[in-house]
């Protein structure tokens, strides 16, 4: 166990080299690795790329493409100069904390590519492992940072923040309350750095490209994916085409001769979260559903095999976010804490009590939400399951031969609830 604290602590260097090259027929990427001068406690100067992969015994390198301009059928890439993570400096390091490793990376990357399409209102974003665990759009940007934390403190602990705004002094000082290992954002205001460094493994880095962020919302890219053999697949990176209600299509399914249509219409609110939730999803690994309510996530669901299970997992760990908020409001512990101290006979069961009624009164919060899935309900079941927490509205891709049953359910419930068409898919694995 000793060896592998020291491991997490090694900076493990890699053996990649500093050039790499890409030829796709008679074209060619350049790539050049990114490197960094960074003083080290004992006062020295070392120069390094990522500290390690995605676990400290994998080397990894970070590549930023600096040539090439490639055009493949009618899609024409990302072109070099438009460097975002890839093309942080030192300077861009304002308090390097630990050294940089491929999931800080990877995480800041993900949070970048939510916020792309959030950048027109404050908005913050927490990731956690690669997937957003708290995303919201707020007045100020402590108000949406707030909103992106309490939706899920338990799994911002650690995390990656990436912020569509220049950090003030107040969203600071919000920071600074939380364990975080990244805080990105377009500037630091002056004073926001004093306050966040009181956390010397804090690593603070700055991502001028944010201003422009939305220039990326059409940018492509190659995906690649190496397979267990050497081999690799290649895609073209994946663009969200939904971006406002003239984007959405009715829900409409016909089924043996019958039109089957949704009998309510969204209001404007649910509109606004589906477009809100939709641009998450976009970012929430494959198999997902999400619950999204303001403009805010009360419930993500990840990475799972079948959609009834997804959405009763983001369920069950809205329910369990809203009763550990509740507690640290109440009581200023986590609700863990408080169970513990409970079976340790520290506190009284009645407190406990209290949280666990206001929770299922209200739902965990999920009465009212927009529930959003990244592909269609193969079957009326997963539909039903945030119907049954009071969703008013849902948004999936559409394109089940059992539509009309997501349909009828829509329309059996009481209230009656919206539903809305994609037709696109947002998957991502």
């Amino acid at each position: 166990m000793s060896d592998l604290k020291k491991m997490y602590t090694t900076i493990l260097g890699d053996h990649f080299p500093m050039e790499m090259t890409i030829s796709f027929g008679d074209q060619t990427l350049v790539y050049r690795k990114r490197t960094w001068k960074i003083s080290q406690k004992d006062g020295s100067v070392d120069e390094r790329g990522v500290r390690y992969g995605e676990n400290p015994d994998q080397e990894a390198a970070l590549y930023e493409l600096v040539n090439g301009n490639l055009s493949l059928g009618k899609c024409s890439f990302i072109e070099p100069g438009n460097g975002l993570v890839s093309a942080i400096t030192v300077e861009d390091m304002l308090q390097v904390g630990k050294h940089p490793g491929k999931i800080n990376l990877t995480d800041i990357d993900n949070g970048l590519n939510i916020l792309k399409y959030l950048v027109d209102k404050p908005a913050a974003v927490i990731l956690k492992h690669n997937n957003p665990c708290g995303a919201a759009y707020g007045r100020t940007l402590a108000e949406a940072f707030d909103r992106a934390n309490r939706c899920d403190r338990i799994a911002a602990f650690g995390g990656a923040v990436v912020l569509s705004r220049s950090c003030d002094n107040e969203t600071a000082g919000l920071l600074s309350k939380n364990y975080l290992e990244v805080v990105c954002a377009p500037e630091f205001e002056e004073g926001s750095l004093d306050i966040l460094r009181k956390s010397a493994n804090l690593r603070v880095i700055k991502i001028a490209g944010i201003d422009r962020l939305a220039d990326f919302e059409n940018y492509r890219f190659v995906d690649f994916k190496s397979l267990i053999d050497g081999g690799i697949i290649v895609q073209q990176s994946a663009v969200n085409s939904i971006r406002s209600w003239d984007d959405l299509k009715p829900a409409s399914a016909t089924w043996k001769g019958q039109t089957f249509s949704c009998d309510r219409q969204p209001t404007q609110r649910e509109i606004d979260d589906m477009l809100f939730g939709w641009a998450v999803e976009h970012g929430v690994t494959s198999n997902s559903v999400l619950y999204v309510k303001d403009g805010c996530t009360v419930g993500i669901g990840t990475g799972e095999q079948d959609r009834v299970g997804v959405a009763e997992i983001a369920v069950h760990k809205a329910y369990i976010k809203y009763a550990d908020i509740l507690c640290f409001d109440a009581y200023g512990i986590p609700y863990a804490d408080m169970v513990l101290e409970i079976e340790q006979g520290k506190k009284n069961k009645g407190q406990k009590d209290e949280i666990d009624a206001r929770v299922c009164q209200d739902k965990a919060g999920l009465p009212g939400s927009v529930m959003i899935s990244d592909a269609f309900f193969p079957f009326r079941d997963g539909a039903d399951v945030g119907i049954r927490q009071g969703v008013s509205a849902i948004l999936q891709a559409g394109g089940s031969q059992r539509d009309f049953e997501t349909i009828q359910a829509c329309n059996e419930a009481n209230p009656q609830v919206a539903m809305m068409f994609t037709g696109q898919r947002s998957f991502k694995h």
